[in-house]
């Protein structure tokens, strides 16, 4: 059996794993879960839907493939493997990507290790939060967002955006140099989930969108703008399209946030 991924491209791991295969001739079976349509919470397939409709990942069959029950996850034969860092590199050694993407070099491994290893609660934690606030919390409360909510969350995230510039890129091209890394591409999907949500964090840094704009033609802008369509109209998700216990989960998880 091939390589089979276990996608949702609202997700930003997921666009990075999606984006790295395609850009790297990787074949691989894409196998696509719906998660605002509530695929993950459900044991079995979803009743009406025809044959050949994507079963959700919280069915035993997904299971087997992940019992943590989250996407992105990968199943390559009799080995499965979560995490989205763990399959990016996984790919990157097991199809021999070129060298740039994860470097032999052991100081410029560090760097891409050491961005991926800060991301998680900074430039993830905070944009997903932003993401969440700014389309989630309205429909959830059924009240238009308060300014000061919106400016709160907007600030965490500018804070972690300027330690981006001025930690992880500087002056240079790429996060490691000269050349895109694993580190660039997980950091762009990650900054286009605000974007996503009309928050557009790179009208203003003109270092960020050039730096943006290498990325993407790194990879093929295309192919950034096909991984990208779904997030890109987020901010016109109405509450009849996402899943009533998903709606329920979002709700505890933002009012946790808010309180």
């Amino acid at each position: 059996m091939g390589l089979e991924l276990y996608l949702d491209l609202l997700s930003q791991p997921c666009r990075a794993l999606y984006i790295f295969a395609r850009t790297n001739n990787i074949p691989f079976e894409f196998k696509h879960v719906e998660l605002m349509k509530g695929e993950r919470w459900r044991r079995g397939k979803p009743p009406g839907n025809p044959p050949g409709t994507p079963r959700g990942h919280r069915t035993e069959e997904f299971r087997k493939v992940n019992m943590l029950m989250k996407v992105p996850a990968l199943k390559d034969g009799s080995f499965t493997l979560a995490e989205s860092i763990a399959i990016l590199l996984y790919l990157a050694r097991k199809f021999k990507t070129p060298d740039h993407w994860y470097p032999s070099d052991l100081q410029k491994r560090a760097r891409v290790d050491e961005y991926l290893s800060w991301q998680h609660v900074n430039i993830r934690g905070k944009g997903s939060k932003l993401f969440l606030t700014k389309v989630l919390l309205p429909l959830l409360t059924g009240q238009p967002l308060s300014p000061e909510k919106l400016e709160g969350v907007t600030e965490e995230l500018n804070i972690v955006l300027k330690q981006f510039e001025e930690k992880f890129l500087q002056d240079k091209p790429f996060i490691v140099g000269n050349e895109i890394s694993l580190a660039d591409l997980v950091a762009l999907v990650e900054l286009m989930q605000p974007v996503g949500a009309g928050y557009n964090l790179f009208e203003e840094r003109p270092k960020l969108a050039a730096w943006r704009s290498r990325v993407e033609e790194a990879v093929g802008k295309q192919l950034c703008q096909e991984a990208h369509e779904g997030i890109l109209n987020a901010k016109n998700l109405t509450a009849d399209k996402i899943a009533p216990e998903l709606l329920e989960h979002f709700k505890h998880q933002l009012l946790k946030q808010s309180s």
